[in-house]
């Protein structure tokens, strides 16, 4: 199927919407977003895997702010870091905080 730009969705929306419905809207349809002291701190910690770089070490090569597409499902997003062990990526998830294991946090790590 050929999705236009507006038909794509966000995989980070997956993880909002199983959340919140209503908070998935206000992020991306709304694109209505209001920082606080966890947002902020989150931003924080992202930068270093928000900025493009490849690197290799130990005969692992690591991929940060790798873009992510499924045409077929129409998605789009950016993983956080990927390790390529080898042919075999490993994605990996920056949160800030402690881990959480409910529902949407499941969600996400399954999609990446």
């Amino acid at each position: 199927m050929k999705w236009t730009d507006d038909e794509r969705i966000m995989i980070s929306a997956l993880e909002h919407y199983a959340y919140c419905p209503r908070q998935c809207a206000l992020i991306h349809v709304e694109q209505s977003y209001e920082e606080n002291l966890y947002t902020l701190r989150g931003n924080r910690d992202h930068e270093r895997v928000d900025t493009v770089t490849h690197e290799a070490h130990d005969g692992i090569r690591v991929e940060r702010s790798l873009p992510l597409y499924s045409d077929r499902l129409g998605l789009v997003g950016r993983a956080d870091v990927v390790e390529f062990h080898g042919d075999t990526p490993y994605p990996i998830e920056y949160k800030h905080g402690t881990k959480r294991y409910h529902r949407p946090a499941r969600i996400r790590s399954w999609t990446v």
